[in-house]
């Protein structure tokens, strides 16, 4: 009787904790205007770079943020604290887009800080020795571009405003 009522509490915790994180997620995806692939793929990217900053400077010790090339808690806490502000940056895009009526600020930066993201994953690929394909380098010359593309349709947006004023 007893594992019942451990097992039943357990369930109970179980479902709590996956209502909590469901609720969370939902309320993140909401304030952010929704969430796309886009920001899956630049969370990913954040990701993998960071694991990738560790690695090169953990196992490989040929970081160029430390002097000794090794691991540095205070380095990698930077790192986290960049990407951090990064999604709040992503938050303010998303919330001019929520007052413009459109969702092409927060389009661009996103593509943006991808583009960052892939180029520092190379950066530490380089680093270790791992060829990079061609085609991810193209690749990132095309989100730089729409990047840039984004960033004048922006401008070109704002000075069609100043004018009708």
């Amino acid at each position: 009787m007893k594992t019942e009522g451990k097992m039943g509490q357990i369930h109970y915790i179980k479902d709590t904790v996956c209502f909590a994180a469901g609720a969370v997620g939902a309320a993140i995806a909401q304030i952010y205007g929704g969430w796309s692939a886009a920001m899956t793929t630049l969370i990913i990217c954040m990701a993998i770079d960071y694991i990738t900053g560790l690695i090169v400077a953990g196992i490989f010790h040929k970081s160029r943020k430390t002097d000794d090339g090794k691991l540095n808690s205070l380095v990698g806490w930077k790192g986290l604290v960049r990407k951090g502000i990064t999604l709040l940056i992503i938050l303010i895009a998303a919330r001019l887009d929520l007052l413009l009526g459109t969702t092409l600020i927060k389009d661009t930066a996103v593509i943006a800080f991808i583009a960052n993201e892939v180029i520092s994953i190379v950066e530490n690929a380089g680093i270790i020795g791992i060829p990079i394909p061609k085609v991810i380098l193209n690749a990132i010359s095309v989100l730089k571009d729409e990047a840039d593309a984004g960033a004048d349709t922006v401008e070109k947006l704002r000075k069609k405003n100043e004018t009708e004023e």
